[in-house]
């Protein structure tokens, strides 16, 4: 296991190669040439920051943080506050003790997401985690708008050891979803995994067809502890945050996966969505095996994300 978090924290801090050029080359020349911290120093920081898609609020709410202890400990070099810099994002990322709580219950997990950004693959690989901690799970293909995602997903839930509840093409997503509750019900799942259409652009269809399989969930299986993760592609930056925000006015989410986090140079956004949204980035991918998904950590994602001394962890 530690194996698999230590080969996982190589492939992130590869994965944010392109990110990290961009912010610590910056911070690197910004450290090193300014000989002490004023309001220049700031502005200059504050620009890094939003460059390294971070987002203004989060760059906002970091930079009062060092200011503030940047003054409390009275701290004169530019250098010296790189630390206070780098724990003062881990701060922001830090996503509570009951993130994961739906793994200790027995639970609903509806995954919601626009095509193309890794849904039906996110579903798979957290089956297989699920799984690989012993627990029982049913995958519901509540997504029949998608002629390959039942298809895609079946194959998913096979090589997971899953149960797979799928409907035909075109059929009632809901009528899958209490299909799927009812099995999950008789088999005494664990953990009932539920894919959703990722259909943005018809906004009025998907919030009903959410809040009809939200109804069926509530009514069919009362007791179940209810989780709503949103699947976005790291590689969009901003575009990932609009999507969120759009997704929010559908359903109550509760956590976010980041996909692609391997080949972006927009990694900051992490930082971005977790404050703009207030809504935790729960797991984060880094490539196609089932390992790279993995629970977001904030202390590895920031030094994957902001220091050198990645690199060395990297040979080590």
């Amino acid at each position: 296991m530690a194996e698999e978090k230590k080969g996982f924290f190589r492939r992130l801090v590869s994965g944010l190669t392109k990110t990290r050029k961009n912010i610590v080359s910056g911070l690197d020349s910004l450290f090193g040439g300014f000989s002490r911290i004023d309001e220049e120093f700031y502005e200059e920081l504050e620009e890094i920051l939003i460059m390294g898609d971070l987002g203004v609020k989060a760059t906002y709410s970091i930079l009062d943080d060092l200011r503030q202890k940047v003054k409390e400990n009275h701290i004169k070099e530019p250098m010296d506050c790189k630390q206070l810099l780098i724990d003062s994002i881990k701060e922001q990322m830090q996503i509570g003790e009951t993130a994961y709580e739906f793994e200790n219950r027995t639970s609903v997990v509806l995954v919601i997401g626009v095509n193309g950004v890794g849904k039906t693959t996110t579903i798979g690989k957290l089956a297989g985690k699920l799984r690989s901690e012993g627990k029982k799970v049913v995958i519901a293909a509540a997504d029949t708008f998608r002629a390959a995602a039942g298809e895609q997903l079946k194959e998913w839930a096979d090589r997971a050891n899953a149960e797979f509840i799928g409907g035909q093409e075109g059929s009632d997503p809901a009528a899958v979803v209490y299909d799927a509750v009812a099995a999950a019900k008789a088999r005494k799942a664990d953990v009932m995994l539920c894919d959703t259409a990722g259909r943005l652009h018809n906004k009025k269809n998907l919030m009903e067809e959410l809040k009809k399989i939200n109804r069926v969930i509530e009514r069919e299986y009362p007791d179940a502890y209810r989780e709503t993760l949103v699947v976005l592609d790291g590689t969009t930056g901003q575009n990932a945050l609009a999507q969120a925000k759009q997704f929010m006015e559908a359903a109550q989410i509760t956590g976010i996966v980041l996909t692609k986090m391997d080949g972006t140079a927009k990694g900051g956004i992490a930082v971005a969505i977790q404050a703009e949204l207030g809504i935790p980035v729960k797991y984060i991918g880094v490539g196609e095996s089932i390992e790279d998904l993995q629970k977001f950590n904030s202390d590895d994602f920031v030094n994957a994300l902001f220091t050198d001394d990645a690199k060395e962890d990297e040979e080590n």
